[in-house]
């Protein structure tokens, strides 16, 4: 006769450091489910106590007894459910990146990451030592093992569970997002359910961490299908059946699937959260942008309104004598729209106050980009002074494109405190401003106007960006194989990009590696975002070529 086991997997949204507070949450979840679901096991993220990644906060002494008063806290709970939860274990000298397993205030049984992931964004050998054996656990008649995040992507952890007579196995994540990253995951999932021929059950971290975000999306796999997707993006308790047969044997029949969203859809979503908690969990009242009239600043807008509500966002027009109508218009109209606190400054007069104090260090020189630069720094300041006097987050709007190139001024628009775009190239910009449009037929959030001119800076008559850069499909496409892929300059070349774009561009990226170290931070979309991925020297020799 067939058991039934009910795993929940609290799909949680954390804050780094926050060891009391996480404490209670997990707590809360867990009585939920036990009451709401009758759970016979509860799944908690990677490192769920403390939040994911918490860097060098593992390196403080007080580490040790934080931890260790919380998991008091939670055993004094005598919960029921088998409790699954993420913690560091701290033995003399060495950390480990682990898990227990807990009933009714005992812990049955303990685990070690075996498989320290130390590429892209993460450092885990930095911190952690690695552990060596299988964990597994008799529950209703079956044998359950279990495994943190890395370990799935490496065979050997669970074919270690399988030889210790694993009938399924449990991993918990924190798993950052990039573009394709759940359908590697369910890729994963099904072969290492197949491999094992044992159920997987993957529950994964939410929310915004600096410039990662976790995007939930648990799932489980049986005989080697996708069984359960549940919802990224959404934090919640979601339960699982797992039928368990004769002898143990293990099965998940289909049961929650959500639906599949688009690719603009993951990445708008992504935006949304990493810029909602960045704010929230900083504790910023709101956030200020500059908003020109252009695409990047307007989509940056709606992403702010959709991530805080409209009374938590702020947007400045600062018109200069290049400032279009049509810009000043589309501006007022957007805000209008979106119901946004919105003001107009002029910067001519600051401007020209520039131009009189440098009048003498200027004498004899031509205008060049400077002049330029001048009218993004005077924007700048106004935007940092609202930012001190209301306690409002500045915005930043550049996209990766320009960011990548340096298109873009430092301590001008480049001054402040995130820049949600930071890992958006251009041409999904204009695919993102269209996704969001279409979620509502009745507002255009993103004047079809600001979508359909082309391009400018409006820092000089005239001026476009393609006057100064190819066009972005080309630059975008270029960008992708050098930034992304590491290829080289006779790579791309050869893939049928004029030698002498190839040149400018790569050049453009190498030279402004020093802008990039400071500006803010943002969301990471891609496998090598400026940031944490991509890690170039700024003083070096190196030239292009193989």
């Amino acid at each position: 006769m067939s058991e039934k086991l009910n795993i929940v997997m609290a799909q949680l949204n954390l804050l780094v450091g926050d060891i009391d507070g996480n404490t209670e949450r997990i707590i809360s979840a867990a009585k939920r489910a036990e009451a709401e679901f009758a759970a016979d096991v509860v799944v908690f993220p990677e490192l769920a106590l403390t939040g994911y990644p918490p860097e060098d906060l593992l390196l403080r002494p007080s580490l040790k007894p934080r931890v260790e008063k919380a998991l008091r806290r939670i055993l004094e709970q005598r919960i029921d459910p088998i409790l699954v939860i993420g913690f560091p274990k701290s033995t003399g000298e060495a950390v480990y990146n682990s898990l227990l397993l807990a009933r009714q205030g005992e812990i049955v049984a303990e685990y070690w990451k075996q498989c320290l992931p130390n590429y892209q964004v993460f450092d885990e050998r930095r911190y952690f030592a690695a552990g060596d054996r299988a964990c597994t656990l008799n529950l209703k008649g079956t044998r359950i093992a279990f495994t943190i995040c890395e370990d799935l992507w490496e065979a050997e952890p669970a074919r270690q569970a399988k030889d210790a007579g694993a009938q399924m196995l449990v991993n918990i994540n924190a798993s950052p997002f990039h573009t394709a990253k759940l359908e590697e995951r369910q890729a994963l999932v099904c072969r290492r359910s197949m491999e094992g021929g044992f159920p997987v059950v993957y529950v994964n971290l939410l929310g915004g961490q600096d410039e990662l975000v976790f995007d939930g999306g648990s799932m489980a796999a049986s005989e080697g299908q996708l069984a359960c997707q549940v919802p990224q993006f959404v934090e919640g308790l979601f339960s699982l059946e797992v039928q368990v047969d004769t002898g143990g044997a293990c099965r998940i029949t289909p049961q929650q699937f959500s639906a599949s969203l688009s690719l603009e859809a993951q990445v708008y979503e992504t935006l949304v959260l990493g810029l909602r908690d960045y704010v929230t969990k900083n504790r910023f009242s709101g956030v200020v942008l500059g908003l020109s009239g252009g695409i990047d600043s307007a989509l940056s807008l709606a992403i702010a309104v959709d991530a805080l509500g409209a009374a938590r966002v702020e947007a400045v027009m600062m018109p200069f004598a290049y400032t279009s109508q049509l810009s000043l218009d589309c501006a007022e109209r957007q805000t209008r729209t979106l119901g946004v606190e919105y003001q107009v400054i002029a910067i001519n007069e600051i401007y020209a106050s520039f131009l009189d104090a440098l009048e003498q260090e200027f004498q004899g020189l031509s205008v060049d980009i400077t002049e330029q630069n001048i009218q993004a720094r005077a924007r700048g300041v106004l935007l940092m002074a609202i930012s001190n006097k209301k306690g409002l987050l500045v915005l930043t709007t550049g996209n990766k494109s320009e960011i990548a190139v340096g298109y873009s001024t430092l301590y001008g628009d480049m001054a402040g405190g995130f820049d949600v775009l930071k890992d958006v190239s251009k041409t999904l910009v204009y695919k993102l401003a269209r996704y969001r449009n279409a979620q509502q037929a009745d507002c255009e959030a993103i004047p079809l106007e600001v979508i359909e001119r082309p391009p400018s800076a409006e820092l000089a008559p005239g001026q476009l960006d393609q006057d100064s850069l190819p066009d972005y499909h080309t630059l975008d496409a270029i960008l992708e194989l050098y930034v992304e892929q590491d290829l080289s300059f006779e790579s791309i070349v050869e893939k049928g990009f004029l030698e002498a774009d190839v040149k400018r561009v790569l050049r453009l990226v190498d030279l402004n590696e020093y802008k990039r170290r400071q500006g803010p931070i943002g969301v990471r979309l891609t496998q090598r975002g400026f940031g944490r991925d991509r890690r170039y020297p700024i003083t070096n020799g190196w030239s292009l070529g193989e």
